[in-house]
């Protein structure tokens, strides 16, 4: 198979934002991802991107949960059974995540953003600039994703 792939967190999510919240993705949410003290010059130039990828490790799923194949979109029974990597939902074989954030400030290695769907201490695994090449306008979607986000 595959050799194991060390990962280490550059830095964790702050925010006072209830879980709930969170869970439903609400695109208002404030939050801090906290970078480590060293990174604070890899930082430099990162405010004149508005936009920024944070992929972090998904620490709250349930072991068992990786083991899932198949899910329900969102729980939700009306719509069709699919695989996990069709989704974006939290049960994966690596339970990574990835959200798109507006940068709202930066203040040494502290990144003030709008828009992450990760709870308080998550780990943050890095941080990716988002640039107009990333833009893929009329992306193909399944009927269900339209379903869901009517």
């Amino acid at each position: 198979m595959y050799e194991a792939i060390v990962v280490r967190p550059i830095g964790y999510v702050r925010t006072d934002v209830p879980d709930e919240e969170i869970r439903h993705r609400r695109r208002e949410i404030r939050a801090e991802i906290v970078l480590d003290e060293d990174l604070v010059p890899a930082l430099d130039g990162i405010e004149d991107f508005s936009h920024l990828f944070v992929l972090f490790w998904l620490h709250r799923v349930p072991p068992e949960e990786a083991q899932h194949r198949k899910v329900h979109p969102r729980g939700r029974t009306d719509l069709p059974l699919v695989g996990v990597l069709a989704t974006r939902g939290r049960s994966r074989p690596n339970p990574i995540g990835l959200t798109v954030v507006e940068l709202l400030e930066r203040s040494g290695p502290v990144l003030r953003v709008r828009g992450l769907d990760a709870y308080d201490g998550t780990p943050v695994l890095d941080v990716k600039p988002y640039d107009p090449h990333d833009v893929i306008p009329h992306p193909r979607v399944p009927a269900w994703w339209e379903q869901l986000h009517k």
